[in-house]
């Protein structure tokens, strides 16, 4: 029988659910809201009778690899479990992996929602096109996440928690971030950010277009924003170039440490590429002397080794639920080699 997986996608508004097998499209996806408001045991609830449901209908067909879900950080791994997440209240300390075992009777892989979406777009995205074995990516959405990629495999630190480039600081003086900092990353890089900033900006000053978008839309997301930015309107254009600034002083920090080939900004703000990218530039070669010396789209550059790109993701939003379909996959796939392996050596 051929394999499939169940990936989990746990949002701070979407909870998304796929069947996968390997070389395919998604065999089937469920969307559903993620009940934050009625606590974690409905949330977990509603995952576990989706998978349940995939079950009946793909384990007949195909032989299930594994559970995989992608969850927002900071995480202890590979306990699964949850510590004080920012974006999830009320879970500081939930055994996240232990809970949907319990629940669903089998084992469950848990992994950073951030670090699922590198791996796809690892494997399968950006890191495909451009044939590199390192990678960073941030993924911007309700939060700002990030996943690093190091020769081969995922960076996950001494328990787990490696990759938080969401919370870097950019501004001392910034707003509160759900971290306990002030002026993250994520307060300006982030979906949540983006309309937190519009309508600051409305609140301050006279802006008529972000006024008249309220006024039609009084819950207009980040997606509404970059529909009016597209129309040249100055005060969606100026959180753009706020935004983007920001994620060009987060990159630069990243860009100088990490010295990789590769930065992909995924997640669904990176739509809005086309508006905050030159923002992002501008600050990511004047803080980066690293970056100025390999940028990839400079004519000549000092360097006589590789140069560094930054992209936008190629996977889209669906790379977070591809990376978490692909986690018991490559599980399986390393439980078959060293199964091999161990034999061939028993066999000398």
């Amino acid at each position: 029988m051929n394999s499939y997986s169940i990936g989990i996608d746990l949002g701070g508004t979407n909870l998304r659910i796929a069947a996968y097998s390997a070389g395919l499209e998604f065999l089937h996806t469920i969307l559903l809201p993620t009940r934050l408001h009625d606590g974690w045991q409905a949330v977990l609830g509603d995952m576990a009778g989706a998978i349940r449901q995939m079950m009946e209908r793909y384990s007949p067909v195909y032989e299930l690899a594994g559970v995989a879900v992608g969850s927002p950080g900071p995480l202890e791994l590979p306990a699964g479990r949850l510590l004080n997440p920012p974006n999830l209240i009320g879970w500081d300390g939930l055994e996240l992996r232990t809970e949907l075992e319990n629940l669903l009777g089998q084992p469950v892989m848990v992994e950073n929602d951030a670090n699922a979406a590198t791996l796809a777009e690892f494997q399968l995205g950006q890191g495909k096109i451009y044939d590199v074995d390192s990678l960073c990516m941030l993924t911007l959405g309700t939060g700002a996440g990030n996943g690093i990629v190091l020769e081969g495999k995922l960076l996950h630190g001494m328990n787990g928690m490696a990759g938080e480039g969401g919370q870097i600081t950019i501004y001392p003086d910034g707003p509160l971030c759900g971290c306990g900092n002030h002026g993250c990353l994520e307060m300006y890089a982030s979906a949540t950010a983006v309309v937190r900033m519009a309508r600051e900006r409305m609140d301050a000053a006279n802006a008529p277009g972000l006024t008249a978008l309220a006024a039609a839309r009084p819950g207009f997301s980040a997606r509404d924003l970059h529909s009016l930015a597209r129309t040249n309107d100055a005060d969606a254009l100026a959180v753009f170039e706020e935004m983007g600034r920001a994620l060009g002083i987060g990159l630069a920090a990243l860009v100088n440490t990490l010295n990789l080939p590769l930065y992909v900004v995924g997640g669904g703000l990176a739509e809005a590429w086309d508006v905050f990218a030159p923002w992002l530039f501008e600050e990511l070669r004047h803080r980066s002397y690293v970056f100025r010396l390999t940028d990839a789209d400079a004519e000549q550059v000092p360097t006589t080794g590789g140069r560094t790109r930054v992209v936008p993701a190629a996977l889209g939003p669906d790379a977070g639920l591809l990376g978490a379909c692909l986690l018991p996959l490559q599980n399986a796939q390393w439980k078959s080699s060293r199964k091999i392996s161990v034999e061939t050596t028993s066999d000398q």
